[in-house]
Parts: structure tokens; C-alpha cells; sequence
């Protein structure tokens, strides 16, 4: 875009220093581009109270959902992010498209990039998935998560979340229980808390907890108690407890899971008074967290959901909405 008929009005007149392509994971991010990040969608949040949630910025490109994967929050918001900022956004599904016919991933992309596709919001069960598209498209990819490896905008929009209710990132003590193993979310996590000094501790079942992950990033602790570690927490993210793990045998059964890692109002007094809790859902209600835990008011989930709107606006805006020098349109 150019000149400045597509400049949304809550992108103001300066510049925006965004220089990369796509976005496959937060481990490349320097701290500024995430506050970048951030920053925007504090700008693009301002929609929510508008009667009228669009604006002309994305007119005329095309955004592509393409999701390997069952999602309804993440490719929801995307779906929203597009159409509030007047892209053409198209969902593709492998049920309902040519991977049924035995196309390949490659040509998949070949044919979206033929079609003239803007940019493509990727989710698949491999991990580099994202980052095999972005070489062989010149199509801005966004990685809406990779096997077990990264799901960066969940990351950021919990990152904008806990901004937006503490008011900075820095050193913050963090408590992030479940599957650690197979969680992108964690690992996105991870990454993102890293560039502000977080303290993070991991917890869970022995069988969930990946070997040498406390070298993973700075500050990380390793933990298998979790009322030990409730105490010393500013934020409790619960992960979501992969079901078809149990079937692996890398848990005894849901009831003792839940017993033993279940954060339900009991736990939580152990915690201090202002906690915040996180789930990236969906909630497995009455085993990771109890139903009264995920509506309390110190659970921003619902905030969570929203924020992930607005995360996902800001960076379709960076990507798609700037001039060919990198500056804003």
C-alpha cells in the first residue's frame, strides 16, 4: 500500500521500523520488535470499542488460513484480524481442498502463491512446516504453530495480556503447568518471557517434562510439586492437557492428573492475592483447572481470547500494511 488512503486510524503518522517478512517464531525476535508488536496492538485494541470494526488498511490483499490442523480460536481471530482490516481472507482446510487428491505441501504453496496470496497463516503437526512455506513463497508467512515446536501469536497476545494488566514484562515470575513435552505454547513462551527477564518455572508429571529443558532459556526451574511452586507466583499458566497423551501411557489417569496438577480453588490461595491466571484454551474444565478457577477474577482468559484479535491485527498490519521501504501506509 501507499500514500496514505489505507492508513487505519489508530496507526497515527510514524514510521513503522518492521523489516522482516514473515513471522515463524519469537526465538529470532529481538525485545524491541516484540514491543513493536505490542505496541500496535494496543493501537489496533482501540477497534473493540467502535461501532464499526473496519477499516480500509488491508483493502485489496488477500490473506489465507491454512490450517492442517482443527482450530477455532486461533483461525477465528485471524479470519476476524483480516476482515476487520478489509482483506479478502480465505480458509482452507485439507477436508476441502486438493491435499485430499494427494497434493503436496509444496505445490500447495506453489498454487497459493500463483493465485497471488499476501500472506498465509500456517498451523501443521510438523514442526518447520512454517519455515519450509516462507522459503518457497514470497507471500508473508505467519506461523499459527508447528508440531511441537513454536505458536508464536498465542505467545504474544498472552505477552500483550500480561502487559496490559501489570503494566511491564520485566522479571516477572511466571508458573507454566502441564504437558510442557509437547507444548508450542510453552516453548513460544519461553522464548517471549526470555527478552524480559522472566522468571520462569516449568512444573508437571515427570513424563511431561522434556530432559535438559532448565538450559533451554535463562532463568528457567524445574519443578514436579506444584503446591510448592504456587507460592512464589505472579502469573500461573495452565497448559491444556493433550488427552491423547494418556493413551501413550504417560499418565496414570485423568483423575490423578488432576489431582495432582489441577489448579482449582484451593491451589489458588495458595498463590499470592494478585495473581494472574492464564489458559490458552481449550479448557479441559474440572482437570487442568476447575471451572470456578477459570472464571475468577483473576483469570483473564476471556481477555486472552479478545487480545488475540488484536495481537493478530497488528501483525497482518505490519506485514502487509507498509510501503515497500518498511515504513507504515
Amino acid at each position: 500500500m501507499n500514500g496514505g488512503a489505507g492508513r487505519p486510524p489508530f496507526c497515527g503518522g510514524e514510521a513503522v521500523q518492521w523489516r522482516r517478512k514473515d513471522l515463524l517464531g519469537l526465538e529470532p525476535l529481538e525485545r524491541e520488535e516484540i514491543e513493536l508488536i505490542l505496541d500496535t496492538a494496543e493501537s489496533t485494541r482501540e477497534v473493540f470499542g467502535r461501532e464499526i470494526k473496519k477499516f480500509p488498511t488491508l483493502r485489496g490483499r488477500t490473506v489465507v488460513n491454512l490450517f492442517y490442523e482443527p482450530s477455532t480460536r486461533t483461525r477465528s481471530s485471524f479470519e476476524l484480524a483480516g476482515k476487520w482490516m478489509s482483506a479478502d481472507v480465505i480458509n482452507i482446510s485439507p477436508s476441502g481442498s486438493s491435499v485430499q487428491k494427494g497434493e503436496s505441501l509444496l505445490d500447495t504453496v506453489r498454487t497459493l502463491t500463483a493465485l497471488g496470496a499476501d500472506a498465509v497463516v500456517m498451523r501443521h503437526s510438523q514442526a518447520g512446516a512454517a519455515e519450509f512455506v516462507a522459503r518457497h513463497t514470497r507471500a508473508a508467512v505467519i506461523n499459527a504453530g508447528d508440531g511441537a515446536h513454536e505458536h508464536p501469536t498465542q505467545a504474544l497476545l498472552d505477552l500483550f495480556t500480561l502487559r496490559r494488566r501489570r503494566g511491564s514484562l520485566d522479571r516477572l515470575k511466571v508458573l507454566i503447568v502441564g504437558d510442557i513435552a509437547h507444548s508450542r505454547v510453552a516453548r513460544s513462551n519461553l522464548w517471549g518471557m526470555s527478552k524480559f527477564g522472566a522468571e520462569v518455572t516449568l512444573c508437571g508429571p515427570p513424563t511431561l517434562l522434556p530432559p535438559g529443558i532448565e538450559g533451554f532459556v535463562p532463568g528457567v526451574r524445574v519443578t514436579t510439586d506444584l503446591d510448592d511452586a504456587l507460592p512464589g507466583a505472579e502469573v500461573v499458566m495452565v497448559l491444556r492437557l493433550q488427552r491423547e497423551r494418556q493413551q501413550k501411557g504417560l499418565l496414570p489417569s485423568l483423575a490423578e492428573y488432576s489431582r495432582e496438577y489441577g489448579l482449582n480453588r484451593e491451589r489458588l490461595r495458595r498463590c499470592p492475592p494478585d495473581v494472574i491466571v492464564m489458559h490458552p484454551g481449550p479448557a479441559n474444565l474440572g482437570v487442568e483447572i476447575s471451572e470456578e478457577v477459570a472464571s475468577d477474577p483473576r483469570s483473564v482468559i476471556s481477555d486472552q481470547v479478545t487480545n488475540g484479535v488484536a495481537v493478530r491485527m497488528a501483525l497482518l498490519y505490519l506485514l502487509l500494511g507498509r510501503d515497500t521501504d518498511g515504513t507504515a501506509a
